[in-house]
């Protein structure tokens, strides 16, 4: 049973992380449909609006209240977010609300922090309409994966995207419903799986990175190719510790070394978009939102 304390500081930390995620994740839809889906860009362009509305509160309830963890961890925002969201406006034409940004990089956290009943009140609000909002945003891109699959609808987001970002909009449910029902979300066996989670998330970055590369960009390519087959064998490895729990700290320390390598090949990437250096058919947003999952494991993985 979460302490009132706990409740407060976790809600908050996990929709300042995942409400971004959710409104970069409806830019990257949105941006993906061809001029005969218009009506499906604004659906998607609606919920970027509503996850920034989502942001904007807890940002406001959130400073002095989170964990300074959280904020040197570069999860929430990196050195390269402001620049990555205004070069992929220019690109997409989208409009991206940067002024979250920097009220985000100006967040304080507080170890020693004293919660009152009506903050209580009213992070649980806030969890239930992050609760609402993500159930029809999973719902949107349920529908939009099954049209592709079933070919009857064109986007220029792999498959494996809309499934990889379906998965991480129902971990953020199941989180928050945990939460809600004041439940501990950080036990032994929670740690094991989300390194299953975290380690197939990592993997499947690399893969899209790699299809995302222009074809000359060999090196990069083949770095690419690398964490790609590493990350799924780390994948393979959580699997087994979840029944043989001896394994897992040796699988812990293998996952943090590789995500610190790939977090690193992540940002070189991130700022190589943003400076016009590297050739792709991806905006620097999509590298920077990669990197900030990485960023977010590395501080999983070194709490347990």
């Amino acid at each position: 049973m979460l302490s009132r304390e706990e409740y407060i500081r976790l809600s908050l930390e996990l929709n300042l992380f995942f409400g971004r995620i959710a409104k970069e994740h409806s830019i990257f839809i949105e941006s993906s449909f061809t001029s005969k889906n218009s009506k499906l860009a604004q659906e998607a362009d609606d919920f970027k609006i509503q996850f920034e509305r989502l942001l904007a509160e807890t940002i406001s309830l959130a400073n002095g209240v989170v964990s300074p963890d959280i904020v040197i961890s570069r999860e929430l925002v990196t050195p390269y977010t402001l620049n990555a969201e205004r070069v992929s406006q220019f690109y997409t034409g989208i409009p991206i609300n940067i002024s979250l940004t920097q009220a985000e990089s100006s967040l304080q956290g507080n170890a020693d922090m004293m919660p009152v009943p009506m903050l209580e009140q009213r992070v649980f609000m806030l969890n239930q309409k992050a609760i609402n909002l993500t159930t029809a945003l999973a719902q949107f891109k349920s529908r939009i994966l099954n049209d592709v699959l079933a070919c009857k609808l064109f986007t220029t987001n792999y498959p494996l995207l809309l499934d990889h970002i379906l998965r991480e909009a129902k971990f953020y449910l199941r989180t928050l419903s945990r939460l809600q029902n004041r439940e501990d979300i950080a036990t032994a066996k929670d740690l094991i799986e989300q390194e299953v989670f975290w380690n197939r998330i990592m993997a499947e970055h690399s893969k899209f990175i790699r299809g995302l590369l222009d074809p000359t960009e060999n090196d990069l390519i083949n770095t690419a190719n690398k964490y790609g087959r590493e990350f799924d064998e780390l994948t393979r490895e959580a699997i087994k510790a979840t029944e043989q729990t001896n394994l897992l700290p040796e699988v812990t320390i293998d996952s943090l070394n590789a995500t610190k390598g790939l977090r690193d090949f992540k940002a070189t990437g991130t700022k190589g978009l943003i400076e016009c250096k590297i050739k792709a058919i991806a905006y620097p947003l999509l590298g920077d939102h990669v990197l900030r999952e990485a960023n977010h494991y590395i501080r999983i993985l070194q709490k347990s």
